[in-house]
């Protein structure tokens, strides 16, 4: 054959063999990934049409705090008789006001300041007003409906602007909360609950109820939305001082000079952020337009107590809008009480999920609350339901010494006991312990109960003949084990162990249908075994014990022991 034939037959061989190996790891299969939990719930998910979430711009938009730091600067700092360069015509301006006068029940008047204020924001603020604008979209549809259900003016919506800037969690540095910056008091006067897991001055649907009826009051006491916007900012007392020393003047710029000095600017500044929201886009002013406002959210009264990362997890929602969203709750977490319903909202379309999936979302809710570390105790009920089960409760008792660098914590978390039951168990009054000290520890245990008390505990078995044996006898069948425990300790505690025992009542049941059992022994005996023992020495320390009974008493097949170790002995009858 030809080397030429040979070459290609070769070539040939190796593209087949090529080709196979190829058709081979192409069929090979996917190794399968595991789900987790939540996955499986939500692949059970009933899904209807999405609609889209709020963008994430947005929410950070919505959730900035520096437009309210600055509303509270501008309401502070901005001095009403300080002249400021912005091409606005004073004749211009007044025409506007007066448009807004004829439309307002507030009392809309040209003055320089108002003037000043007004050209301050328009050039020092344009954009802030702009993004304000855009976050006005979402709550104003909200406010315009409260407020006319109170026949208060619908300009009101804009006090929110200057109060907190529309953020619902503003905080003002005395402690006022909430789009509309109620104080503690206030709140609890309009039973706005605050406590642990809730504060409903951050509530908008509560907080805006809860306004109205404020701000209607304060109309009933002063009869003018001016002096109502005044004492809102000053409190009632406040602006009543100021008609006193005005001499009973009751026009809010006559009486201005007699009020706080934050309180000169607040009406101002309230009347200035009107006219930018009617006449922005005179100026350039512009907004983007909102992608959902609060008519297009609902709620869901909640079942369980849940966190806004479980709700996230569950419905692909970013935690951060479900904070926008949910304002109301401080640590991030839905509480759940029985007589007091608490509510999710959420955008429409995850109401939908959340509904048509709610045994399976408060499955995943509970599931994950199984897993939370709990005390363990264990009651009355909880002996009874394990005796019926064969099972009861033992104290067991280990040693731990104490090595150079323990501490008491440290000691404690190791065994999962807390630090008093430490002190108490071995009567440690300070927390000072020492290299080579023992500690006791104690656990409480589940055991199988005996085969003589299973039998009493079980309400439903049937009493039978069966052959009784001394309470010691189960002692007596316990595995010798090798322990840690120094040998004095480890010899009362045998000690005290076989006389409970011997003092221990025999089952009444066994007792009366059982005969005096026959013993190659009467008593027993531990003996804890010594350095330097053996079988042999053992056996010389009892008289008539062999070394063959020791180890058929104690199931030795050799010889071998150990120090520490705990043998069965008897006195031959």
């Amino acid at each position: 054959m030809s080397k030429r034939t040979l070459s290609l037959l070769l070539a040939a061989l190796s593209i087949g063999a090529f080709a196979q190996e190829s058709a081979e790891a192409d069929v090979q299969l996917k190794p399968v990934t595991k789900m987790s939990f939540l996955d499986s719930i939500k692949s059970g998910f009933v899904r209807h049409d999405e609609l889209r979430c709020i963008d994430s711009l947005w929410m950070k938009e919505l959730t900035n705090t520096d437009l309210f730091d600055d509303m509270q600067e501008d309401i502070e700092m901005v001095n009403p008789d300080e002249d400021v360069a912005f091409e606005l015509p004073t004749e211009l301006l007044q025409q506007r006001l007066k448009e807004l006068d004829a439309k307002s029940p507030f009392n809309i008047e040209y003055s320089k300041g108002l003037e000043n204020i007004i050209k301050s924001y328009l050039k020092n603020r344009p954009k802030s007003f702009s993004r304000l604008m855009a976050i006005s979209q979402y709550y104003f549809p909200m406010f315009e409906e409260h407020l006319a259900k109170y026949d208060v003016p619908i300009e009101i919506k804009y006090l929110a602007v200057i109060e907190s800037a529309l953020n619902p969690r503003a905080k003002s540095r005395v402690g006022a909360t909430g789009l509309w910056q109620f104080m503690y008091p206030t709140g609890k006067q309009y039973n706005l609950e605050v406590n642990s897991y809730v504060d409903e001055r951050c509530d908008p649907l509560k907080a805006t109820e809860a306004a109205c009826q404020y701000l209607s009051s304060l109309y009933n006491i002063f009869g003018d939305w001016d002096l109502v916007l005044a004492s809102y900012n000053a409190g009632p007392g406040n602006v009543t001082k100021a008609i006193r020393r005005s001499n009973g003047q009751k026009n809010y710029w006559n009486i201005r000079k007699n009020l706080p000095r934050e309180t000169q600017g607040y009406v101002p500044a309230f009347l200035a952020t009107m006219y930018i929201y009617e006449y922005g886009k005179e100026h350039g002013i512009t907004s983007n337009e909102a992608p959902v406002t609060y008519f297009e959210t609902d709620t869901i009264m909640v079942k369980r107590k849940m966190t806004f990362k479980q709700v996230a997890d569950l419905l692909d929602v970013p935690v951060e809008e479900l904070e926008f969203l949910n304002p109301i709750y401080k640590l991030d977490v839905i509480p759940y009480v029985a007589d007091e319903p608490h509510y999710l909202r959420l955008p429409k379309d995850k109401i939908g999920l959340f509904t048509s999936n709610e045994k399976a979302i408060y499955a995943y809710v509970d599931y994950e609350d199984l897993k939370r570390e709990r005390p363990y105790f264990i009651d009355e009920q909880d002996k009874e339901a394990l005796a019926s089960i064969g099972k009861t409760t033992k104290v067991s008792t280990k040693y731990h010494t104490v090595r150079r660098g323990d501490v008491l914590g440290t000691i404690a978390n190791k065994y999962g006991v807390s630090v008093s039951d430490l002190k108490k168990w071995n009567r440690v009054k300070g927390n000072t312990i020492y290299a080579g000290q023992k500690l006791k520890i104690h656990k409480t245990i589940i055991v199988n109960l005996p085969k003589e008390e299973t039998a009493v505990a079980a309400k439903t078995a049937k009493p039978k003949k069966v052959e009784a044996k001394p309470e010691v006898k189960k002692a007596e069948e316990t595995e010798v084990a090798a322990t840690e425990v120094d040998e004095e300790v480890m010899v009362a505690n045998a000690e005290e162990k076989v006389e409970e025992a011997l003092k221990a009542p025999v089952t009444k049941v066994a007792v009366k249908e059982t005969k005096k059992p026959k013993t190659a022994y009467e008593e027993a005996r531990l003996y804890i075994v010594q350095k330097g023992d053996s079988l042999f020495s053992i056996a010389k320390k009892h008289p008539g014990v062999t070394v063959e009974n020791l180890k058929d008493w104690n199931k030795l097949s050799g010889e071998h022991i150990k120090p520490g170790m705990k043998l069965k002995v008897s006195s031959i009858n």
